[in-house]
């Protein structure tokens, strides 16, 4: 089993991390410094508070006919068609998409070829600090990894993932879940650029309120329009009083799981998420 991981930011590192500790055979595809960092120093990773070296081919370009069982597209969403368009003359089969997006796999296909993406969704955050990786998967109750159910191919996804000991569920509409799950993450990196003070955002109840609210109303919306909400507990949002919510959220955000998970991605990608946030109510209205 060969396995490429295209883009050696934090989720694809954990990720390739987590497939070589297994014993998959990896290469990770990187540029500018982080290509740099990976060829002078290897791919370093916190774990248990000590620093493993993780054993990985790292290359700055891809051939043609270098062919590998999937490459799993770790990259941000304004870089998405970029890559897929690099990809095109690859012989590689399976493409696995883990990029925040509101587009479809057969947009996605137009440009890299019929049949060839699987759609997926990372459950993981973390951050970088200057070479090592101080990252980890989000807890199976939260967020597993997402796989979209097509043509059996996510069975083996699963059967890889669980190899490397990372929880993952399968989804019918992946597409679907993707929206639900923008209906909720945008309201959230908002709230931390509204913040004046971004890291103790869950200490303000009338922004946390004003969160729960948002996320309320985009769940409302998405369901009128025929999408279900994907995973069910979302619906937990629809039946929770606001005033509640809220004070879920705040103590949600000021945990560590929210700085891990939440806080670092917001701050780090600002442009990536305030484009989805215009995406996806633009998304909204023109469905009404």
């Amino acid at each position: 089993m060969r396995v490429l991981i295209y883009g050696a930011g934090v989720i694809g590192s954990l990720y390739a991390a987590l497939l070589s500790e297994a014993g998959i055979d990896v290469t990770v595809y990187a540029r500018g410094r982080r290509l740099e960092d990976l060829q002078t120093k290897g791919l370093l990773y916190r774990r248990n508070g000590k620093i493993k070296a993780v054993d990985v081919t790292v290359i700055s370009a891809l051939e043609e006919n270098d062919r590998y069982d999937y490459i799993f597209l770790t990259v941000r969403e304004n870089q998405l068609m970029t890559a897929l368009a690099e990809l095109r003359d690859n012989i590689s089969p399976t493409i696995v998409t883990m990029v925040n997006s509101l587009d479809t796999c057969e947009n996605w296909e137009k440009i890299c070829g019929s049949g060839r993406i699987l759609q997926a969704f990372p459950g993981a955050g973390g951050s970088l600090e200057k070479v090592v990786l101080d990252a980890d998967l989000t807890p199976r109750i939260i967020q597993p990894t997402t796989i979209g159910k097509k043509d059996g191919r996510e069975k083996e996804l699963a059967a890889l993932f669980r190899k490397a000991h990372i929880p993952c569920q399968v989804v019918n509409d992946m597409h679907g879940w993707q929206i639900c799950h923008l209906g909720m993450v945008v309201p959230i990196a908002d709230a931390y650029y509204e913040s004046k003070d971004p890291e103790h955002a869950g200490n303000d109840h009338s922004l946390m309120k004003k969160t729960a609210y948002r996320i309320r109303r985009n769940l409302r919306r998405i369901k009128d329009k025929g999408i279900r909400l994907s995973p069910v507990k979302m619906h937990i949002f629809l039946i929770l009083p606001v005033t509640i919510a809220a004070m879920i959220m705040g103590f949600t955000f000021r945990s560590g799981f929210g700085n891990r998970f939440m806080y670092q991605h917001s701050m780090k990608a600002p442009d990536e998420m305030r484009r989805l946030h215009r995406q996806f109510y633009a998304f909204l209205t023109d469905q009404e």
